[in-house]
């Protein structure tokens, strides 16, 4: 383990920045309408300002993590907040849509430097015996920031404007980089020699299938551009990744040094805990469309009042989640993990139910309630035995996979859910427009009340989609192996040959 005297405020300060840059992921959805009233621009233009930051996001971040490694965590952090300060006053000052998502773009690239260095400093400075807590604080972080965005987006643009969304992250990136030069230690660096090719391959990959799959459903999943099909990109992103995974194998065969060590993925519980979060990713980001089109279109609630319903999703999540941090070092966070997955799961099977034109609104608060209680179980059990037995020199590469396969979940949930919901509408409204956007239907006010029922159980239906991937998330949980001692920590012995075999086969 690092030297570090005071690990807890140096964390602390890590997550001011951390939760920022997570709400931002959520926390344009609520403004677009006032953002296309602003700058004067239409739907497709608008969506791309969500979509540029995500792409921007998710493709670096495996590269970014294996920087941490090398030029230090603390560094390539603050050059990202910087970044990312910066980029978020660009926004609110943008004056048209293009340079809007300019903005945006490099607002992403800003958190793909942060993302992976909050993991990858609580690996490093804390035990792997006492470092459910802090996982649990990361992992309340992680999932609060979904739930704060809408809310405090809803009450930023109805009292101030959409510029505020984007404002708003100045002072707190001001004071965050203070907090960091204040309390972070300069963690020692590993030397590691810069893989190019899998540098090139891995960014080209990425952007190909998070491209693809991100914009599969603005382009109708046909053609993109002349011979461009949106199929096509997908394709040919996998093959590139393929190309990448095999090159990596050979550079480590040869003794070289990887951008992905695939030696990593040999823990079973580092793989089984990429799957598990990919499905979390995919659950938390597709939920809330559907719920959100059904309060504002059916139920005709405002942006504020529709996030107000996530109130006890997050109060119950920030109270539980330190609690629960605690007690999985002293157990198998398994247990945790899917008594988490299985409880969101179930709250969006009941949310599913409740889904009707005349259920009386009150009545989503139970759900909600249920839903933070899930959370609590699921963000810091999951990413503590995914991460619990890396060693530290693996802890950037480790931390990048993590959220790299976070985000790409998250970008599935996206892609999958618009089109769930376009094809559902199809299906229940046939009065409606053939081929109308959603996103369009759902700006054009509360729906006639004829069509309230048709439309209420198009989005139920849509929300068993994510309901069946969080609990499949669950059940791979149920896999995950007993945390093994790691050698190599300060006050940390490793186990005897006898306890840790028994360990890896529980």
């Amino acid at each position: 383990m690092e030297n570090v005297a005071k690990p807890w405020p140096a964390l602390w300060s890590l997550v001011v920045g951390f939760f920022m840059i997570l709400i931002d992921t959520t926390i344009v959805s609520v403004a677009n309408p006032r953002i296309m009233e602003g700058l004067n621009t239409d739907i497709n233009a608008v969506i791309w300002v969500t979509s540029a930051y995500l792409l921007a996001y998710a493709v670096p971040l495996l590269i970014t993590g294996r920087l941490g490694d090398r030029f230090g965590p603390k560094n390539l952090y603050l050059m990202g907040l910087v970044v990312f300060t910066l980029a978020s006053l660009w926004c609110g000052l943008s004056g048209d849509v293009t340079m809007l998502i300019a903005a945006r773009v490099l607002q992403g690239l800003g958190a793909a430097m942060m993302t992976p260095q909050t993991m990858a400093v609580i690996t490093r400075i804390f035990p792997p015996d006492r470092r459910g807590a802090a996982m649990g604080l990361w992992g309340a972080t992680a999932g609060m920031a979904v739930l704060v965005g809408p809310i405090l987006g809803g009450v930023l643009v109805d009292s101030l404007g959409w510029e505020w969304i984007f404002f708003v992250n100045v002072p707190i990136g001001i004071v965050a980089f203070i907090l960091v030069m204040r309390f972070v230690p300069k963690l020692t660096t590993h030397t590691h020699s810069f893989d190019v090719l899998g540098v090139v391959l891995s960014a080209v990959g990425m952007f190909l299938l998070v491209f693809g799959i991100q914009e599969g459903q603005t382009y109708k999943w046909g053609t993109v551009t002349g011979f461009v099909t949106v199929w096509g990109l997908i394709i040919t992103g996998l093959v590139v990744l393929v190309l990448f995974v095999v090159w990596q194998w050979l550079l480590e065969r040869r003794g070289g040094e990887p951008l992905l060590p695939l030696g990593l993925f040999k823990d079973r519980n580092f793989s089984l805990g990429n799957t598990t979060i990919m499905a979390v990713g995919f659950t938390v980001t597709a939920f809330p469309l559907p719920t959100i089109f059904y309060y504002q279109t059916v139920r005709g609630l405002t942006p504020t009042q529709s996030a107000l319903l996530m109130i006890p999703m997050a109060v119950i999540s920030g109270a539980l989640a330190p609690f629960v941090g605690k007690l999985i070092d002293r157990a198998n966070p398994r247990y945790f993990a899917a008594f988490g997955l299985l409880c969101m799961a179930g709250a969006l099977f009941w949310t599913a139910a409740l889904l009707g034109p005349d259920t009386p609104i009150w009545m989503f608060l139970l759900p909600s309630a249920l839903q933070g209680v899930a959370n609590a179980f699921i963000w810091g059990p999951v990413s503590n035995a995914t991460t619990r037995n890396l060693e530290p020199r693996q802890a950037g590469a480790g931390s990048g996979v993590f959220n790299t396969t976070r985000q790409i979940g998250a970008v599935l949930g996206s892609a999958a859910i618009a089109a769930l919901i376009q094809s559902r509408l199809s299906a229940e409204l046939p009065a409606a427009p053939a081929g109308a956007p959603v996103g369009e239907a759902s700006m054009s006010g509360v729906l006639p009340e004829a069509l309230h029922a048709g439309f209420s159980t198009a989005m139920s239906q849509s929300i068993l989609l994510p309901a069946c991937a969080i609990l499949l998330g669950a059940v791979v949980a149920l896999f995950f192996g007993k945390p093994k001692s790691v050698q190599g920590w300060g006050g940390t012995s490793a186990p005897a040959p006898e306890t840790a075999k028994a360990d890896l086969n529980t």
